[in-house]
């Protein structure tokens, strides 16, 4: 389908999670959902906007680009990202990324060394390989002691495995769910669900109407989905391929049809062409 052809926005696009949460007059919505995953004496009454591409202190440092940098009103720096492939070194790229706001807080002079509380979010279109096998798809990490004792708690970094996400509208429970099924499934709607009759949905809905937008931002709109499916197209594949070498595997050891397909996940004309 075209995405003129869709309703709504696809939040998971670099362009719709731009236009949906990084915008001025939109920034409402990015404050709701992050005050869903922050603790409550962090929760958020208003943020600005900060420019997304960090230096480091001198020029022989890299710079960061992020998808959104934003401080709260009490100085909190947030890092929130949206992750759509498995990356090489991606937990390496997150602890990199959060010493940008960290380096930022520098005073010149005599400085105590007191630091804001810097916050890295990031919503994964995959799964971490290390926590294949488990449910939990909220992660939050903090830096602690041997005794798993808080050692430091103004240095966070929360993901959310979005792909672990299953409830169907029905099911949604928590202001939390259904954020997550609208990151899952907003531009596969048509209408707004009822369980998302809340008056923050409704301001993101009225974002997302694909219908409202100017021509340019159809055009960059085309162009973001165009290279999301593209990459998709390929971690999909790649995906598949080596599913279909594991069940090559388990066929080449004698193991029947019916169990391949029930531990892979193919059907059983799919393993009869292998």
């Amino acid at each position: 389908m075209s995405a003129l052809e869709d309703k709504y926005i696809n939040p998971l696009t670099d362009f719709g999670f731009k236009k949906l949460f990084g915008t001025e007059p939109n920034k409402v919505l990015l404050i709701d959902f992050l005050n869903q995953i922050l603790p409550k004496r962090h929760k958020i009454k208003d943020l600005s906007y900060s420019r997304n591409e960090q230096m480091g202190l001198n020029e022989l440092d890299r710079k960061a680009v992020f998808d959104l940098y934003c401080i709260g009103e009490s100085g909190e720096r947030f890092i929130v990202e949206i992750q759509k492939a498995k990356q090489n070194y991606f937990k390496d790229r997150s602890i990199y990324y959060s010493s940008f706001p960290i380096q930022e807080q520098a005073k010149k002079g005599e400085w105590n060394y007191r630091l804001e509380p810097v916050y890295t979010v990031g919503i994964l279109d995959f799964v971490f390989d290390d926590h294949k096998s488990d449910n939990e798809l909220l992660h939050i990490v903090e830096l602690k002691n041997q005794k798993c004792e808080v050692f430091y708690d103004k240095l966070k970094f929360i993901y959310i495995e979005l792909p672990k996400f299953k409830k169907s509208e029905e099911e949604l429970e928590s202001h939390f769910d259904k954020w997550l099924y609208v990151f899952k499934h907003l531009s596969d709607l048509q209408d707004r669900p009822k369980r998302l009759q809340d008056k923050i949905f409704e301001r993101l809905f009225e974002a997302a109407e694909i219908a409202k937008f100017t021509p340019e931002e159809r055009e960059a709109y085309e162009e973001s989905l165009k290279h999301y499916r593209d990459l998709k197209n390929v971690v999909d594949t790649s995906r598949e391929e080596g599913i279909k070498e594991v069940a090559k595997r388990m066929k080449a050891k004698g193991m029947s049809n019916s169990e391949i397909s029930e531990l892979t996940g193919l059907s059983e004309n799919q393993i009869d062409e292998l």
